[in-house]
């Protein structure tokens, strides 16, 4: 579906080059892992990201669309009330957005996107606590994008939007005490998803 995309980017009128524009763009993340548990504690979420990414205005004013392909990494620490590791999400990701802008002038504007993002993992799929706990990364996952943003001088552009995770992002399982001794009797399943605030900086050439 990503590719999809890109190629109604690349499939506009020869007079519409003029309103496709290529651009870098990196920012940072603040992950927020929930899982569907109350065993794993998290802290210390951080991240960025970092990549080529396109710009094109439709013929309906106000109306446009962006696409990226960003190395995305992200981390955080966890729990499993024995021990801590820290666990690390590297992905490609590719964010497709559907963007409205209202002008500030000949040089400036706001503008609020939405779209979808599909995330390809690259990094160590498994982590393992020598308990028994283990969170494995899924291999890909999907999930939306909801944001806003200021474009300034006609080139640079700063964005904020929220990274909203619609499927499980690792498997999770740990030990659970099932009795009054505390005893250890076997493997909880469960699940995490991990949503991110991102903020971006991006320039248009």
């Amino acid at each position: 579906m990503a590719l999809v995309a890109l190629a109604v980017l690349f499939s506009t009128p020869a007079n519409a080059q003029g309103s496709l524009k290529f651009g870098l763009k990196a920012g940072l993340n603040v992950t927020d892992m929930h899982f569907n548990g109350e065993v794993f504690d998290k802290s210390n979420q951080a991240g960025w990201f970092a990549g080529p990414t396109l710009k094109l205005s439709l013929p309906i004013v106000g109306l446009g669309v962006d696409a990226s392909a960003l190395y995305d990494y992200r981390s955080a620490k966890v729990s499993d009330g024995v021990e801590e590791q820290t666990v690390k999400q590297q992905q490609i990701a590719i964010p497709v957005n559907l963007r409205y802008s209202i002008g500030l002038g000949s040089s400036a504007n706001i503008f609020f996107f939405a779209g979808p993002q599909w995330g390809f993992n690259l990094g160590d799929k498994d982590f393992k606590w020598a308990k028994g706990s283990s969170y494995a990364l899924k291999k890909s996952n999907f999930s939306v994008n909801l944001g806003f943003g200021v474009t300034a001088l006609k080139h640079l552009q700063v964005s904020a939007n929220y990274n909203i995770a619609c499927g499980k992002t690792a498997d999770v399982s740990w030990k659970t005490a099932t009795d009054k001794i505390g005893e250890a009797t076997g493997l909880k399943k469960g699940n995490s998803r991990n949503n991110s605030w991102q903020i971006g900086v991006a320039y248009f050439f």
